[in-house]
């Protein structure tokens, strides 16, 4: 084994040690110990030592480390915000066992204590997403800071779209949710909004309306985590939501796709199958895990008003889950943004408009107001992606992707009605 493999497989194991014991605790200790150790073997080899994370690829510099390949915790890592990771010249232990503590944070969701113990002392460990690595004594040199710019990468939402497909093809095989592969989706999807030099909130423009359950999907989890971050929510929180967001419209694979599809108005009974999915999904979701009752929730209710409204009908009036109001707003954001059989995309201040003209009645208005408040603010933010070519295009703060278009022709009635939000 490499020193470089040897290191990471060690960090690892004193990560999944701090989930056992507590600080000084002599078995973490111990794993810190050999972490630290392995870190100096690495440096005696190589004093600055650059690993990055990306997708099941973990690279010394610009070498793949072949022993971990696939490895499980590189995506974990770029999860929790470190895509890139270097130790530009010795470190303490103190130092290193702070980083741990800081990434065990990031990886879990926990609450970060580890500040305190950094402040006013210098640090060699550098890490962040890549194309920005965080300095933790913010004196990096010019020089290693145009280094990184180079290294700023595309990103793509090919293998999340593929995998999404691949979901729902499951199901309707009746192979059930692939728990794993749909956290693995959320994980990544983050990293995409965090992994360049600005965050920023990618959507997917289907082609051709078979595409729609797969981009919605994406969009409605992307949507729910940005409106979780700017609303304050801890990490954790963030991918429980952004994994209701991603699993909200499960049951429309029981849906037949000409009635998905149909240009003109449903029928009573095509109606009925389509109120039928929020039912159909939260039982899909339960029968995989019971764990994920909020995205089982989620899928129940996603399409009831805050008045009461909407389906399913609830026998007795109550008000819905927090997590299900806030994707009920983001669902219908993006259905309004989509174009379908039935009627045009709207533009991005029509589907704004109607969302607030709805606070108070259809939306929770706080987070009507939050979620207006957000897609403005961001609105630089906001880049939308084509369904046959998903690529993130390298950006910097100073030059954020291309914002949704503002004004597009005046949309089509919804399947022949009024001016309403979708199903």
């Amino acid at each position: 084994m490499s020193s470089a493999a040897r290191f990471l497989t060690s960090a690892a194991q004193a990560l999944s040690t701090m989930s056992l014991y507590e600080d000084g605790h002599p078995a973490r200790d111990r794993a810190v110990d050999r972490a630290f150790g392995a870190l100096l073997d690495l440096q005696d080899e190589t004093l600055h030592v650059q690993l990055t994370f990306l997708g099941g690829e973990v690279l010394l510099g610009d070498r793949p480390v072949r022993e971990l390949r696939g490895w499980e915790w590189g995506p974990r890592l770029a999860a929790g915000g470190i895509q890139r990771l270097e130790f530009r010249e010795r470190v303490t232990r103190d130092d290193f066992e702070a980083f741990l503590d800081e990434a065990f944070a990031r990886i879990t969701g926990s609450p970060i204590q580890t500040a305190e113990v950094r402040q006013g002392r210098p640090s060699n460990i550098r890490y962040g997403g890549v194309g920005l690595t965080r300095d933790e004594d913010r004196s990096a040199s010019a020089e290693l800071e145009e280094e990184l710019e180079v290294a700023t990468l595309s990103y793509s939402l090919r293998d999340e779209i593929q995998g999404v497909e691949w979901l729902h093809d499951e199901l309707r095989e009746g192979e059930g949710l692939q728990l794993l592969e749909a956290e693995a989706l959320v994980r990544s999807l983050s990293v995409a909004m965090h992994g360049d030099q600005a965050f920023f909130v990618p959507l997917v423009r289907l082609k051709e309306y078979d595409q729609y359950t797969v981009t919605h999907a994406l969009n409605v989890s992307v949507l729910t985590m940005a409106l979780a971050e700017f609303l304050g929510l801890t990490p954790t929180e963030v991918r429980a939501f952004g994994m209701a967001g991603l699993l909200h419209d499960l049951g429309k694979v029981k849906v037949p796709t000409d009635i998905l599809h149909k240009p003109g108005k449903l029928t009573d009974g095509e109606r009925e199958v389509i109120n039928r999915h929020p039912a159909d999904g939260a039982r899909m979701i339960l029968e995989a895990e019971e764990n994920l009752d909020l995205a089982a929730v989620v899928a129940y209710e996603h399409h009831i008003h805050l008045d009461g409204g909407g389906y399913p009908s609830l026998r007795f009036k109550r008000g819905c889950h927090q997590a299900s109001n806030l994707v009920h707003v983001c669902d219908v954001f993006d259905a309004l943004r989509t174009r379908r059989p039935y009627r045009d995309a709207w533009s991005t201040e029509e589907a704004l408009a109607l969302i607030e003209a709805g606070a108070g009645r259809e939306f929770d208005p706080d987070l009507a107001h939050a979620f207006t408040q957000m897609m403005h603010r961001w609105e630089r933010r906001v880049t939308e992606l084509s369904f046959d070519h998903p690529e993130l295009p390298a950006h910097t703060k100073e030059s954020p992707p291309a914002a949704l278009p503002r004004s597009e022709p005046p949309p089509s009635p919804d399947r022949g009605s009024a001016r309403k939000a979708p199903e």
